[in-house]
């Protein structure tokens, strides 16, 4: 049996690929747990600079696989066997790991991203769509609410109206809408192409300030604005004058390509302790 979700390094990026085509993709329990599982895999490799995220087939996540969900999940018991009572849940995890990865994450997408696929994307950090892709905040379909993340990620891409009219109506968006909505960065004719040459180029700057400004973005946009300053000012002070940091001066001043050592951030729970 293929691999569920499959992982390919090479120059400091990770591309991880949902690798279940014969589903497009869609979420049963073996993709909870390889998503799950590719996250947390990238996040501990300090030689990965970036991670580009996309789907096999012809769509990049269809959203929950109701076969699968049907004899145990979508239940009286659906926070049973370990999966709530922490946060993230194991449902909210496979979306919001990628917020916890201390590098960019970029994500392509193509055909579809439907509900728990389209909470997926949002974890990342960007997203780029071919131009027929199609979104859906889809779970008031099946009488749910969005509950893997979306109240965390969603906010930060749209309005509060939008959003609601999204979760509400659980229509379908066209790319170009997602565009001017906010759901997506920008839309690429090959966006797994373009997601790994944003990647690479990613890469090739310090990852001890990559890492940092995706924590500092994260972390103060919604923030107090005094602790959003002061945060600002120990992260700078973690890196300023070191080993990246002076490599990334030297290398511009001299001309030459940057040589930087690994990132000094083990996970974005060190910088909680800071």
């Amino acid at each position: 049996m293929p691999e569920l979700v499959t992982i390919d390094i090479q120059d400091h990026v990770a591309h991880v690929r949902l690798n279940r085509a014969e589903k497009m993709n869609a979420l049963s329990w073996g993709m909870f747990d390889a998503i799950i599982a590719a996250g947390k895999s990238v996040a501990a490799n300090k030689d990965i600079r970036a991670v580009v995220l996309s789907g096999e087939g012809r769509g990049f996540c269809a959203g929950l696989d109701l076969e699968n969900f049907a004899g145990g999940g979508l239940d009286g018991d659906f926070f049973g066997e370990g999966r709530g009572g922490f946060w993230p849940n194991y449902y909210q995890q496979p979306a919001y790991v990628w917020k916890a990865v201390p590098v960019p994450v970029i994500c392509a997408l193509h055909g579809v991203a439907y509900g728990g696929g389209l909470q997926i994307a949002m974890g990342a950090d960007i997203r780029l769509a071919q131009p027929n892709t199609k979104l859906s905040v889809m779970e008031i379909k099946w009488g749910l609410i969005p509950d893997m993340s979306a109240s965390q990620t969603l906010r930060d891409l749209v309005r509060l109206d939008v959003a609601k009219e999204l979760t509400f109506t659980g229509r379908v968006v066209e790319a170009e809408e997602a565009l001017a909505l906010g759901l997506v960065t920008r839309l690429e004719d090959d966006p797994v192409a373009a997601a790994l040459e944003m990647a690479r180029d990613i890469a090739s700057r310090s990852p001890d300030a990559i890492a940092l400004g995706k924590y500092l973005l994260d972390n103060a946009w919604h923030g107090d604005e005094t602790e959003g300053l002061r945060l600002e000012e120990k992260l700078q002070g973690r890196i300023i004058a070191k080993g990246n940091q002076m490599e990334a001066v030297m290398s511009a001043m001299e001309g030459r390509e940057a040589s930087f050592a690994q990132r000094t951030i083990n996970s974005f729970d060190d910088i909680k302790e800071l």
